[in-house]
């Protein structure tokens, strides 16, 4: 117990020295780099009872730690590095750690996240500097502990965190921004990003590089039109939680949302492009395997679920505005299985509806389109060559018009 104490105590000295909301439960800290650190190796030993993870790099840096549950995961927040490790780092795991995975989580902020076997106390957490020709070393130590130690720690991690998360459930509330009249508003989502890959093909392709690439062009078109204002929910390499996604729309007064993603799938047969509307059930099982596939994205890149999924008690003082949104949602959805149709190969059931979290905005019509499956071959190259991306998103920027031309002629009556 005196070790837990001591690890709450630090829980709470350290809550306000870190900018970025997520609150350690170990900290320590370095003398900052000159230069972002390049991360070349990384490994874990020990056993069931105790095991360490090591990462060797070029700097010290300065890292904490905290630890999130169902599942179990440890989270290692470090200034933004660079990763050179082998393209299978992470895919196994050792002892009480069964994976780990890395990337950039924020400007100037990198994340490793370990996947844990079960509960676990983090023993020790440091940085050796580098010396005598040896690398700087990253080191975390755990060991096993009991469920209810695990939970009573991130509790206390969560407290210190539900502040911060009314003030951000209240933004929802808010009157979205003064705009450009005239103009439309439309939010392009490219999927996935920094930790989160997203998919990965066959040949190599990873879905975020995909998704980021067609955004580009889709918003290129859509801003020379001189008919919307085009806005991203990220425009580089970085990780954007889902609830940040919808959040962005939001704060830039959306009036469409569209996610970009690609798709994967067991089959490797299956292929085409799919439009997909939110809803609470799935339309098969297929749209309810890839909507709970891309709603783990905030677990993956370690998110607390449990504070995200609090946003949905909101939902239902806005039901009756939710209701009129869906049915723009159907309608726009029409629109783009139309125009799509003339330019790539569509799924056999073109238009689904599962329950993605980042479709499920109250205030604004929303639609996710899945570019293809990176599972395929066929696909793939479709996904990766240039003329197509141009060819796919003239339809998506067709029905987007469409859309809007509708929009206009209705209020144009009313």
């Amino acid at each position: 117990m005196r070790a837990l104490s001591h690890i709450l105590a630090l829980l709470v000295a350290l809550g306000a020295a870190v900018a970025s909301g997520q609150r350690p439960i170990w900290a320590s800290e370095a003398a900052p780099a000159a230069k972002a650190p390049l991360v070349f190796s990384a490994r874990i030993v020990g056993d069931e009872s105790r095991t360490r993870f090591v990462a060797d790099m070029t700097g010290a840096i300065d890292v904490s730690v905290f630890t999130l549950s169902d599942p179990y995961r440890i989270i290692v927040d470090i200034p933004e590095v660079r990763f050179g490790l082998d393209s299978e780092a992470g895919v196994d795991g050792r002892g009480l750690f069964t994976a780990f995975r890395y990337g950039q989580i924020s400007p100037g902020k990198s994340r490793i996240v370990l996947d844990l076997s079960g509960p676990v106390k983090v023993d020790k957490a440091f940085v050796i500097p580098p010396a005598d020709n040896q690398p700087a070393r990253l080191v975390i130590d755990v060991v096993a502990t009991s469920r209810d130690e695990f939970l009573t720690v991130e509790k206390a991690y969560r407290d210190t965190r539900r502040v911060e998360e009314a003030a951000r459930r209240d933004r929802a509330i808010t009157a979205p921004p003064a705009r450009d009249s005239g103009k439309f508003t439309v939010v392009l989502d490219p999927g996935h990003g920094g930790i989160d890959t997203g998919a990965k093909g066959r040949n190599g392709s990873v879905e975020k590089e995909i998704t980021l690439a067609f955004a580009e062009i889709l918003g290129k078109k859509l801003e020379a039109s001189g008919r919307y204002n085009v806005f991203f929910t990220r425009t580089d390499d970085r990780f954007v939680a889902l609830g940040d996604r919808v959040e962005i729309a939001r704060d830039h007064g959306a009036d469409l949302f569209v996610s970009i993603h690609a798709n994967t799938f067991r089959g490797r047969s299956i292929r085409g492009t799919i439009v997909y509307t939110v809803s609470e059930g799935a339309s098969d099982a297929m749209a309810n395997e890839i909507a709970a596939s891309e709603n783990e994205a905030d677990a993956l890149a370690g998110l607390d679920i449990a504070a995200e999924n609090s946003d949905e008690v909101l939902d239902i003082l806005f039901d009756l505005t939710r209701r009129e949104t869906r049915n723009f949602e159907m309608v726009f959805a029409q629109n783009l299985v139309r125009e799509l149709r003339q330019s790539t190969s569509m799924f056999k059931v073109p238009h689904q509806q599962a329950g993605f979290k980042v479709l499920k905005a109250h205030d604004f019509p929303s639609a996710m389109i899945e570019l293809g499956f990176v599972s395929n071959a066929e696909d793939e190259k479709q996904l990766l060559s240039q003329a197509w991306r141009e060819k796919v998103s003239d339809s998506i920027a067709r029905a987007i018009d469409t859309y809007f031309e509708k929009q206009l002629a209705q209020r144009s009556v009313q």
